[in-house]
């Protein structure tokens, strides 16, 4: 695994901000979600096997995210089109965002973005209402993440159970 030579930032640290377009284009920027916790989801490919396990269980869990009032933002280096397609095909109602030009470039600045393969990693950053990362992982090649620590942190973080 080669990521890039950005540092993924530290829990404790303010999450850098970004804007990237959403499935229908639209620009979401993550400073516009403050006030409320924010799971940023980085996953390497629309369409893939593990990616795609991952964001069905976050759709299918989607109550936990609700109650805690939570934004979700899943990040690829992916097109707008190919997430667009990839969240009809799936019933995501989240946010895809596409870090496609430049290729990858808020992958890097979180330490997530494989320069050898030009995909993003499996990296997870939950954030507080402030913006600051209170949970991070970022899992090998091949290794699905558990998302069932997306709900703990998020208990922890809100104070509100969210089994």
């Amino acid at each position: 695994m080669s990521a890039a030579a950005g540092a993924a930032p530290a829990v404790g640290e303010t999450a850098p901000d970004f804007e990237l377009p959403n499935q229908y284009g639209e620009p979401v920027r993550l400073s516009s979600f403050r006030g409320r916790p924010v799971v940023v989801i980085f996953f390497p490919f629309a369409f893939s096997g593990i990616c795609t396990g991952e964001l069905c269980e976050v759709r299918d869990g989607w109550d936990a995210f609700a109650k805690v009032d939570c934004e979700v933002l899943a990040i690829s280096v992916d097109s707008k089109f190919a997430q667009r397609a990839y969240a009809a095909s799936e019933g995501y109602e989240f946010s895809l965002l596409a870090d496609f030009w430049p290729h990858g470039e808020v992958a890097q600045r979180y330490g997530v973005f494989d320069d050898r393969d030009g995909m993003a990693l499996r990296g997870t950053f939950i954030l507080d209402a402030e913006g600051v990362v209170r949970y991070r992982v970022v899992n090998p090649r091949g290794q699905a993440r558990d998302i069932a620590e997306y709900r703990r942190a998020l208990a922890q973080i809100t104070g509100t159970p969210v089994a």
